[in-house]
């Protein structure tokens, strides 16, 4: 019957059949893994225990950085552990999670990137107001709204692709259990969701886009007018910086979603995957944070204080 589902579990390919590679794939990993967990875990304790940082640039951050941890934790372990054992197998209620969580924390990715931009907008090119506008009350909101929207422009289409049949072939080419593929695993038209989708994804990834755009664009046009060369110098450092982590995560992003999918997956789509949903994740805390030097004195202070409150050996 075409209303029922057949399929119990599905196959992910992962990013290698090669298993010397697979090897590779594992220990950079585990690297990376450790470095988002480290950066971002550092981040979010040393802006909540700090009284310097209780602002609002770093209350984004917080947000941000605890964003990070929990959607790169929605496939990492589990791909670690298929690397592991070799077990490539993924039950469906599981993979519905991991598509719904992967998908709904992405977009919240792209909400607080717009929102991170537009904050330093106010406080570079609107320092005086900058307090005024960004208070605690609009902060909130702010980031209320990217967890709320997220949500609602998720949650539709993953509640249709829930209820498709899935009577075919289960094996899926990636690592974790991406949308467009499992429209392709249906047997069924999806050509209304497929469509619904590619909307969602223009308004979320070119939508944001065009927000962090404008944002860095004027923000740029205000440090030209920066008298002192070294003041000038420093800001293009950290905007530059900024910029170099948002291009490669909106290039790939669109260019893997923002095209129509190809049939069975491209070795490509998993290499555009693994840079958005990885490499940019594990630099993201050391760009956006650990490279401030609020924070690196923040950081120097907490461990000299940790280290003179040691008893003495």
């Amino acid at each position: 019957s075409m209303n029922h589902t057949t399929a119990v579990e599905f196959v992910l390919l992962g990013l290698t059949n090669n298993r010397h590679l697979e090897i590779l794939v594992f220990l950079f990993l585990v690297i990376a893994y450790f470095l988002i967990l480290l950066g971002n875990v550092t981040v979010i304790s040393i802006t909540l225990v700090n009284h310097f940082l209780q602002t609002p640039m770093y209350y984004f951050l917080r947000n941000f950085a605890f964003l990070e941890i929990t959607f790169t934790s929605t496939f990492i372990p589990s791909t670690l552990y298929s690397l592991l054992t070799e077990r490539k197998m993924i039950s469906l209620p599981g993979c519905f999670l991991q598509m719904l969580l992967f998908f709904y924390l992405g977009t919240c990715t792209f909400f607080h990137v717009a929102t991170m931009s537009f904050d330093r907008y106010v406080a570079i090119c609107h320092p005086l107001h900058y307090t005024t506008i960004m208070n605690n009350r609009f902060c909130l909101h702010l980031v209320l709204a990217c967890w709320a929207v997220s949500f609602l422009l998720m949650f539709p289409p993953t509640i249709m692709i829930v209820q498709l049949p899935f009577c075919g072939p289960n094996v899926m080419n990636h690592f974790y259990c991406d949308t467009s593929m499992l429209l392709q695993l249906s047997c069924t038209d999806t050509g209304f969701i497929e469509g619904l989708m590619l909307i969602i994804l223009i308004i979320i990834i070119p939508g944001t886009l065009i927000v962090t755009a404008v944002s860095y664009g004027c923000i740029g046009i205000t440090i030209l007018h920066i008298p002192s060369s070294t003041g000038r110098k420093k800001a293009f450092s950290t905007c530059s910086a900024h910029l170099m982590v948002v291009m490669i995560f909106y290039s790939t992003s669109i260019y893997r979603y923002i095209r129509p999918a190809q049939r069975g997956g491209q070795h490509s789509d998993k290499v555009l995957s693994f840079f958005f949903s990885v490499v940019t994740q594990m630099l993201n805390p050391y760009i956006y944070s650990l490279r401030n030097n609020q924070v690196k004195q923040a950081l120097k202070e907490s461990m000299l204080k940790a280290f003179s409150s040691s008893p003495m050996l």
